[in-house]
């Protein structure tokens, strides 16, 4: 009798150990389908606000100026950001990137131009990012 209840307790141990591996693994799943939130601690709003920090994230991106880490990630992100609507950023980052992406269309026409010449120079994305640029996630 008590072999059982042990042999019971032992596969409800085992099958509840089994779910949780189950749901890291989908919880890690997910993560590999998102951006690194690793510079999520950025401040956009100090960034937007100062010209002298906004630039030089701007030129990284055109490949005209030095990049810091947080340039580089970004950089390495837009072009796919684009062409999806921000789909593999975290809340935050789409937040972030409405936030600098419209002050940029609004504030710095010229900046504006040359990054889309530069990641869709055909214009193929436009109706995805001005659709997400406007807050409107695709579902």
């Amino acid at each position: 009798m008590r072999s059982a209840i042990l042999l019971t307790i032992l596969a409800l141990v085992t099958m509840s150990l089994a779910e949780d591996a189950e749901k890291k693994e989908e919880k890690g799943k997910e993560n590999e389908d998102k951006y690194t939130d690793r510079f999520d601690s950025l401040n956009v709003d100090e960034i937007v606000a100062n010209r002298r920090l906004l630039v030089p994230y701007i030129k990284c991106a055109l490949d005209r100026g030095r990049c810091t880490p947080e340039g580089k990630e970004m950089k390495a992100h837009i072009q796919d950001a684009m062409q999806t609507a921000c789909k593999k950023c975290t809340d935050k980052q789409k937040a972030g990137a409405r936030q600098v992406v419209n002050h940029i269309k609004d504030n710095e026409k010229i900046y504006w131009d040359e990054l889309t010449n530069k990641y869709d120079p055909k214009g193929e994305y436009k109706p995805v990012y001005e659709a997400f640029l406007a807050g409107k996630d695709p579902q």
